[in-house]
């Protein structure tokens, strides 16, 4: 049940990862509704004990954390052993999954680990490699659908980077780059750019909501809604501890691009990614090939004006010619950002209020009920609205506009929605300042659509064409009826392809319900791979299914990642089983999860030759 005194949400000024001070109100309310949304408590005891990793005996695990806390201090290291505690978005437990698709102490960590610098980074890889101890490095672990802070492997140490290495490092107002540790958040940022000034001179690029890490959502290749929305490409710059110890007894340590020079590399590090040779820096996204302790970002000038627009279609089959309408204008950037195109049932589950507001039947609402409660709304009826924002002068806009207006009218029945006729409590309004790089958390509300709300994502990329669009919505539309639940697509739209973001909303503490929201995802993963569409990014527990349909050529690519692991990671220490690598001591010892299992776990790990027991 929820708690009678809920407290005060941490801000900015006392907690890394706390809410700036503008946002707390809202804050506070976002917090009331998913707490009034509970039915169970928000802490309970852990029913297994402390999570041990396989492969060490307890005794042996608490001798080496032992040696872990003397080296780093006993504030530094933090055992995993008394409860499972979920918290919510701006307070997120690190040692698990609050939005867990298996039972709450699958996905969970033995203990947490907080250093300090990059000699703490070096200190706790050596160690790991010493007692063959999985770490799982998070920077703020905020990305909630996915998994958050969760390891892959039951029992990992995680490395949480970000309480005590979240400096922004620079902020070069001459070339509009930054330089930032892992601890960074969205929010943190932008509010320091404004403390300095230059609000008015540079934007960010922010995610739908702005308390996750700038390193984590890059690395993690997240997406934003200016044109610097593709955070991966907008990156210069990386330093990277190395899993594994050399025969020297040290850490490898090094910096990617222009930051490699041995003098003056600084200089231009954020100013031009690639430096010279082989460009490395996209083995560390999206892998566990090293830990990632810098990353330098280009910054966006102010554009000179903005204007947010908003347009609703009729019909759910507008969907097909509408995107045919998008692409020429998108590519050609007469649609500058990566806007988002969602479906009608979105307006009504991001005012945050439960789904039984406005249905009390199973199975997915109705079309009919949808449209009838829609009506009531400032947006009104409608299947499909388009969000987006057009940037420069004024008669630069006006240009612009224009001709997105004539194109859009193309089809029956569109309207644009005059912002003017919009209460300041609109979701549009939330679209327009994370549109303008300003973090926002309006974002978090549509949880509340189920009771101890949680959820889970999915999400293929395909061209920017009307048939794709069609395939896709067709094949989630299918396997949601055939779960029995609501469907909330959304088309974000960048310059040469679409993301379709599906965000399956459910009651945490539901096993039925649960077990369908998985067997939906796995379904619609294997539907789109034999479409040809494959996910961008995926949820712990489906992340060895999404990695098998990439298996062109015999597995060629995952041959490959293997290659760079068992080379990299030799003793498989760093977060095995992420997006699907494996190191050679886990490899085929039953940890894939490919559907139905009820535990995350193998059989046990590979010994190394002349490993040591304690």
């Amino acid at each position: 049940m929820p708690p009678s005194f809920l407290p005060i949400t941490p801000t900015l000024s006392t907690a890394h990862s706390g809410i700036p001070s503008r946002l707390l109100p809202k804050a506070t309310h976002a917090k009331n509704l998913i707490y009034n949304g509970k039915t169970v408590p928000d802490a309970a005891p852990l029913r297994r004990g402390l999570p041990v990793p396989q492969g060490i005996s307890k005794t042996a695990f608490l001798v080496a954390i032992e040696e872990l806390r003397s080296a780093l201090g006993p504030d530094h290291v933090t055992l995993n052993d008394k409860e499972v505690k979920n918290g919510w978005y701006m307070e997120h437990p690190n040692t698990h999954d609050m939005m867990p698709l298996f039972d709450s102490e699958e996905f969970i960590a033995s203990a947490v680990v907080y250093p300090g610098s990059v000699e703490d980074v070096k200190l706790i890889v050596k160690w790991a490699n010493k007692h063959l101890i999985p770490l799982f490095p998070i920077s703020i672990g905020r990305n909630l659908g996915y998994g958050g802070s969760a390891p892959r492997v039951r029992g990992s140490v995680t490395i949480d980077l970000g309480r005590r290495m979240n400096r922004i490092l620079e902020i070069n107002a001459d070339d509009f780059t930054c330089l930032v540790e892992p601890g960074v958040t969205f929010y943190a940022l932008h509010e320091e750019i404004q403390k300095r000034g230059l609000g008015d001179k540079m934007w960010i690029d922010t995610p739908d909501l702005g308390g996750g890490s700038v390193v984590g959502n890059t690395l993690d290749r997240g997406v934003g809604y200016t044109p610097y929305g593709d955070h991966w490409a907008c990156h210069s710059g990386l330093e990277v501890v190395l899993p594994s110890v050399g025969d020297d007894g040290d850490v490898s340590v090094f910096r990617t691009g222009m930051g490699a020079l041995g003098v003056g590399g600084e200089n231009t590090w954020q100013c031009f990614p690639y430096g010279f040779g082989p460009y490395n820096d996209g083995i560390f996204s999206q892998s566990n090939f090293g830990i990632v302790t810098k990353m330098g970002m280009t910054l966006m000038p102010n554009p000179g004006g903005f204007e947010s627009f908003m347009y609703t279609f009729a019909n759910e089959s507008d969907l097909a010619p509408l995107i045919e309408i998008i692409r020429p204008l998108r590519i050609s950037n007469i649609l500058e950002n990566v806007a988002q195109l969602r479906h009608g049932l979105q307006t009504l589950s991001v005012k945050g209020h439960p789904r039984t507001n406005y249905y009390n039947g199973s199975g997915p609402m109705p079309d009919p009920i949808i449209r009838q409660h829609l009506r009531s709304t400032a947006t009104g009826e409608c299947a499909w609205v388009y969000y987006g924002m057009s940037y420069g002068p004024a008669h630069i806009r006006g240009h612009k506009l224009s001709i997105i207006d004539n194109e859009f009218h193309r089809i029956p029945g569109c309207k644009r929605i005059d912002p003017a006729t919009l209460p300041a409590d609109e979701y549009f309004w939330s679209r327009d300042r994370i549109a303008s790089g300003t973090p926002d958390l309006e974002e978090l509300k549509w949880v509340n659509w189920m009771p101890n709300g949680a959820h889970a994502a999915f999400s293929p990329v395909s061209p920017i064409k009307g048939a794709d669009a069609e395939k896709l919505y067709g094949l989630a539309k299918r396997r949601h009826g055939e779960q029995g639940l609501d469907l909330m697509p959304a088309f974000c739209v960048g310059l040469r392809e679409m993301h379709l973001i599906v965000e399956i909303v459910y009651d945490g503490t539901d096993m039925g319900m649960k077990k369908r929201v998985e067997k939906c995802l796995r379904d619609m993963i294997d539907d789109a791979a034999a479409l040809g569409y494959g996910e961008y990014r995926t949820h712990l527990a489906l992340m060895d299914q999404v990695a098998g349909t990439y298996n062109w050529n015999d597995n060629a690519l995952m041959k490959f990642n293997n290659t760079l692991k068992d080379a990299l990671d030799p003793n498989g220490i760093l977060a095995p089983g992420r997006c699907g690598i494996w190191p050679k001591r886990y490899r085929n010892r039953g940890w894939e999860l490919k559907g139905g299992e009820t535990s995350t776990e193998g059989a046990g790990v590979a010994p190394i030759a002349g490993e040591s027991k304690i």
